[in-house]
């Protein structure tokens, strides 16, 4: 989607409600998985890795090392998830750097990083960067038409909301 077909859908982008950031058809991808989970992403990367092999990965740190023993492909490590690497890659995020996130989190296992887990998922929302939770969710990622190409991607910009005052 071309910046003026975003600003076209909803008629105009009034007061800099929005800002635009181009997504590379070589995209930066995230890959994290908690330890019940692990297995899983590695299943689905190595399934996966004729794609992956194109683009510029990245991970936490055990999640990472992980992968790149299972597959030798090159993979940028940040520090373990517990050890500040979720929170590594939601700066990365902010920053613009990180174009999809690969999450697999385990639902039923509480973690010691609970809050740095809910922060990275909550900057993936308001950086609008497209997060796969799940196997299926990430099947559909990589076989969406626009991860094979560029794209612009729309994000609202909540610096340039002024807050209501209270009643």
């Amino acid at each position: 989607m071309s910046k003026n077909e975003a600003d076209n859908s909803n008629n105009t982008n009034k007061s800099n409600e929005f800002f635009y950031h181009e997504i590379p058809s070589q995209k930066n991808i995230a890959l994290v998985a908690h330890d019940n989970r692990k297995k899983d992403l590695i299943d689905w990367v190595k399934t996966h890795q004729g794609t992956l092999k194109n683009h510029t990965l990245s991970g936490t740190g055990t999640t990472g090392s992980l992968l790149t023993e299972a597959t030798g492909l090159e993979i940028k490590c940040f520090a373990s998830g517990p050890l500040g690497g979720d929170q590594q890659i939601g700066a990365e995020i902010s920053y613009g750097n990180i174009d999809l996130l690969i999450f697999f989190w385990d639902p039923l296992a509480a973690q010691p990083h609970d809050p740095d887990v809910k922060a990275l998922l909550r900057l993936s929302v308001l950086f609008n960067v497209p997060t796969a939770c799940n196997r299926s969710s990430a099947d559909f990622l990589i076989a969406a038409e626009h991860f094979h190409k560029s794209y612009t991607k729309r994000v609202v910009n909540y610096a340039a909301k002024k807050p209501k005052p209270p009643v």
